[in-house]
Protein backbone atom coordinates (compact mmCIF):
# COMPACT_ATOMS: atom_id res chain seq x y z
CA UNK A 1 0.00 0.00 0.00
CA UNK A 2 1.44 3.60 -0.94
CA UNK A 3 1.90 5.66 1.95
CA UNK A 4 2.36 9.28 3.01
CA UNK A 5 3.44 11.64 5.60
CA UNK A 6 2.02 14.54 6.83
CA UNK A 7 3.91 17.23 8.60
CA UNK A 8 1.32 19.58 10.39
CA UNK A 9 2.02 22.80 12.23
CA UNK A 10 0.72 23.13 16.38
CA UNK A 11 0.92 26.85 15.86
CA UNK A 12 -1.79 26.96 13.07
CA UNK A 13 -2.19 25.45 9.67
CA UNK A 14 -4.23 26.25 6.81
CA UNK A 15 -6.96 23.73 6.89
CA UNK A 16 -7.96 23.52 3.24
CA UNK A 17 -4.12 23.17 2.40
CA UNK A 18 -3.99 19.99 4.81
CA UNK A 19 -7.60 18.79 3.80
CA UNK A 20 -7.51 18.71 0.50
CA UNK A 21 -4.08 16.87 0.06
CA UNK A 22 -5.24 14.24 2.96
CA UNK A 23 -8.65 13.40 1.22
CA UNK A 24 -7.29 12.64 -1.90
CA UNK A 25 -4.48 10.77 -1.48
CA UNK A 26 -6.70 8.84 1.46
CA UNK A 27 -9.41 8.06 -1.83
CA UNK A 28 -6.26 6.99 -3.73
CA UNK A 29 -5.66 4.46 -1.27
CA UNK A 30 -2.76 5.61 0.62
CA UNK A 31 -1.96 4.93 4.06
CA UNK A 32 -1.61 8.57 6.16
CA UNK A 33 0.45 8.74 9.46
CA UNK A 34 0.67 12.43 10.46
CA UNK A 35 3.51 14.20 12.07
CA UNK A 36 4.13 17.10 14.43
CA UNK A 37 7.33 18.44 15.62
CA UNK A 38 5.84 17.94 19.62
CA UNK A 39 3.61 14.66 19.06
CA UNK A 40 0.69 16.59 20.31
CA UNK A 41 -2.42 17.44 17.67
CA UNK A 42 -2.18 20.20 15.43
CA UNK A 43 -4.31 23.35 15.69
CA UNK A 44 -5.93 24.38 12.77
CA UNK A 45 -5.69 28.37 11.64
CA UNK A 46 -9.15 29.86 12.64
CA UNK A 47 -9.14 32.15 9.82
CA UNK A 48 -9.18 29.19 7.66
CA UNK A 49 -12.84 27.98 9.25
CA UNK A 50 -14.17 31.50 9.01
CA UNK A 51 -17.15 31.11 6.52
CA UNK A 52 -16.44 34.65 6.30
CA UNK A 53 -12.96 34.38 4.95
CA UNK A 54 -13.06 31.03 3.00
CA UNK A 55 -17.23 30.31 2.51
CA UNK A 56 -19.33 28.43 5.13
CA UNK A 57 -19.05 25.21 2.75
CA UNK A 58 -15.43 24.76 3.05
CA UNK A 59 -15.22 26.22 6.53
CA UNK A 60 -17.52 23.11 7.73
CA UNK A 61 -16.00 20.90 5.83
CA UNK A 62 -12.35 21.48 7.17
CA UNK A 63 -13.36 22.05 10.72
CA UNK A 64 -15.69 18.51 10.62
CA UNK A 65 -12.45 16.97 9.53
CA UNK A 66 -9.99 18.84 12.27
CA UNK A 67 -12.15 17.54 14.83
CA UNK A 68 -12.64 14.16 13.56
CA UNK A 69 -9.90 12.48 11.62
CA UNK A 70 -8.31 10.06 14.23
CA UNK A 71 -5.07 10.66 12.11
CA UNK A 72 -4.90 14.35 12.46
CA UNK A 73 -5.95 14.03 16.33
CA UNK A 74 -3.24 10.93 17.16
CA UNK A 75 0.22 12.51 15.36
CA UNK A 76 3.43 11.07 16.12
CA UNK A 77 6.62 13.38 16.65
CA UNK A 78 8.53 14.35 13.69
CA UNK A 79 11.41 13.09 15.31
CA UNK A 80 10.06 9.42 15.30
CA UNK A 81 9.35 9.73 12.10
CA UNK A 82 11.53 8.36 8.85
CA UNK A 83 10.80 9.66 5.47
CA UNK A 84 12.64 6.77 3.79
CA UNK A 85 9.41 4.53 5.15
CA UNK A 86 6.66 7.01 2.98
CA UNK A 87 6.53 7.30 -0.78
CA UNK A 88 5.67 10.84 0.13
CA UNK A 89 5.87 13.52 3.02
CA UNK A 90 3.43 16.55 2.31
CA UNK A 91 3.64 19.80 4.56
CA UNK A 92 0.42 21.78 4.47
CA UNK A 93 0.87 25.69 4.95
CA UNK A 94 -0.35 28.06 7.38
CA UNK A 95 1.24 31.34 8.77
CA UNK A 96 1.88 28.50 11.70
CA UNK A 97 4.51 26.56 10.14
CA UNK A 98 6.91 30.15 10.47
CA UNK A 99 7.15 29.06 13.90
CA UNK A 100 7.46 25.55 14.49
CA UNK A 101 7.58 23.37 11.35
CA UNK A 102 9.65 25.47 9.22
CA UNK A 103 12.24 25.52 12.07
CA UNK A 104 12.06 21.91 13.53
CA UNK A 105 15.16 20.22 12.85
CA UNK A 106 13.42 16.72 12.24
CA UNK A 107 10.99 18.34 9.85
CA UNK A 108 13.64 19.59 8.11
CA UNK A 109 15.60 16.61 8.38
CA UNK A 110 12.21 14.66 6.66
CA UNK A 111 12.27 16.78 4.18
CA UNK A 112 15.67 16.69 2.78
CA UNK A 113 14.99 12.69 3.41
CA UNK A 114 12.62 12.83 0.82
CA UNK A 115 14.31 14.30 -1.76
CA UNK A 116 17.34 12.87 -1.49
CA UNK A 117 15.97 9.36 -1.75
CA UNK A 118 15.24 7.17 -4.62
CA UNK A 119 11.83 6.89 -5.13
CA UNK A 120 10.29 9.73 -2.39
CA UNK A 121 8.56 13.02 -3.22
CA UNK A 122 8.30 16.43 -1.07
CA UNK A 123 4.84 18.53 -1.56
CA UNK A 124 5.46 21.50 0.22
CA UNK A 125 2.29 24.42 0.32
CA UNK A 126 2.37 28.03 0.83
CA UNK A 127 3.96 29.09 4.19
CA UNK A 128 5.17 25.70 4.61
CA UNK A 129 7.47 26.52 1.60
CA UNK A 130 9.44 28.79 4.22
CA UNK A 131 11.23 25.41 5.12
CA UNK A 132 13.06 25.27 2.42
CA UNK A 133 15.06 28.38 3.46
CA UNK A 134 16.56 26.52 6.16
CA UNK A 135 16.58 22.97 4.80
CA UNK A 136 20.14 21.78 3.39
CA UNK A 137 21.65 18.64 2.11
CA UNK A 138 24.52 16.14 4.19
CA UNK A 139 27.33 18.51 1.98
CA UNK A 140 25.24 21.59 3.73
CA UNK A 141 24.15 23.42 0.67
CA UNK A 142 20.41 24.50 0.78
CA UNK A 143 18.17 22.17 -0.38
CA UNK A 144 16.47 24.79 -2.72
CA UNK A 145 19.39 26.15 -4.14
CA UNK A 146 18.62 26.32 -8.04
CA UNK A 147 15.44 24.69 -8.06
CA UNK A 148 11.95 26.16 -9.48
CA UNK A 149 9.82 26.72 -6.63
CA UNK A 150 6.62 28.32 -5.83
CA UNK A 151 4.75 29.75 -2.53
CA UNK A 152 3.24 32.26 -0.57
CA UNK A 153 4.07 35.42 -2.45
CA UNK A 154 4.71 38.84 -0.89
CA UNK A 155 1.98 40.56 -2.70
CA UNK A 156 -0.42 38.50 -1.07
CA UNK A 157 1.41 39.05 2.67
CA UNK A 158 1.00 43.06 1.99
CA UNK A 159 -2.50 42.51 2.53
CA UNK A 160 -2.16 40.70 5.66
CA UNK A 161 0.53 42.26 7.83
CA UNK A 162 0.55 45.99 8.87
CA UNK A 163 3.79 48.21 8.44
CA UNK A 164 5.08 46.43 11.28
CA UNK A 165 5.13 42.78 9.70
CA UNK A 166 2.04 42.55 12.46
CA UNK A 167 -1.24 39.84 11.83
CA UNK A 168 -3.98 40.23 12.39
CA UNK A 169 -3.92 38.40 15.76
CA UNK A 170 -0.59 41.28 16.84
CA UNK A 171 1.84 38.58 16.45
CA UNK A 172 4.91 39.52 14.55
CA UNK A 173 5.64 37.25 11.37
CA UNK A 174 9.01 36.49 11.72
CA UNK A 175 10.00 36.44 8.11
CA UNK A 176 8.30 36.36 4.80
CA UNK A 177 8.14 33.34 2.66
CA UNK A 178 9.14 34.85 -1.22
CA UNK A 179 12.11 36.99 0.62
CA UNK A 180 13.92 33.70 2.71
CA UNK A 181 13.10 31.00 0.18
CA UNK A 182 14.91 33.66 -2.55
CA UNK A 183 17.95 33.92 -0.86
CA UNK A 184 18.30 30.80 -0.10
CA UNK A 185 19.00 30.61 -3.82
CA UNK A 186 15.51 29.53 -5.34
CA UNK A 187 14.14 30.32 -8.66
CA UNK A 188 10.88 31.65 -7.24
CA UNK A 189 7.54 32.46 -9.52
CA UNK A 190 3.92 32.40 -8.32
CA UNK A 191 2.42 32.45 -11.32
CA UNK A 192 0.63 35.37 -9.92
CA UNK A 193 -1.56 35.45 -13.11
CA UNK A 194 -2.82 32.26 -12.96
CA UNK A 195 -5.57 30.69 -10.49
CA UNK A 196 -3.41 27.70 -9.70
CA UNK A 197 0.17 27.14 -9.08
CA UNK A 198 1.79 23.96 -8.60
CA UNK A 199 5.69 23.87 -9.21
CA UNK A 200 8.01 20.64 -10.04
CA UNK A 201 11.51 20.15 -9.64
CA UNK A 202 12.28 16.46 -9.44
CA UNK A 203 11.75 15.01 -6.28
CA UNK A 204 10.43 18.56 -4.99
CA UNK A 205 6.60 19.81 -5.49
CA UNK A 206 5.57 23.21 -4.17
CA UNK A 207 2.52 25.01 -4.07
CA UNK A 208 1.46 28.68 -4.23
CA UNK A 209 -1.73 28.45 -1.01
CA UNK A 210 -5.01 27.18 -0.48
CA UNK A 211 -6.48 27.35 -4.38
CA UNK A 212 -3.80 25.31 -5.74
CA UNK A 213 -4.40 22.23 -3.05
CA UNK A 214 -6.78 20.16 -4.68
CA UNK A 215 -3.81 20.77 -7.99
CA UNK A 216 -0.98 19.87 -5.76
CA UNK A 217 -2.63 17.20 -4.43
CA UNK A 218 -3.56 15.70 -7.91
CA UNK A 219 0.07 16.53 -9.39
CA UNK A 220 1.77 14.48 -6.72
CA UNK A 221 -0.49 11.38 -7.55
CA UNK A 222 0.87 11.75 -10.81
CA UNK A 223 4.36 12.34 -10.31
CA UNK A 224 4.24 9.04 -8.27
CA UNK A 225 2.44 7.48 -11.01
CA UNK A 226 -0.59 6.32 -9.46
Amino acid sequence: MSSALFVVSEEGYWGEECVEPLETLSDAGFEITVATPSGKPPKVDERSIDPDEVGEETAEHVREVHENDERLNDPIPTAQAEAEGYDAVVFPGGHGTEWDVNQDSDARRLLREAVAGDDGKALVVCHAVGILAFARDRQGAFIVNGRDVTGFPNEWEEGIVDENDLMPSGRKLPYWVEDEVTEAGANWDAELDADTSVTVDGDLLTARGPESSSAAAETLLEELGE
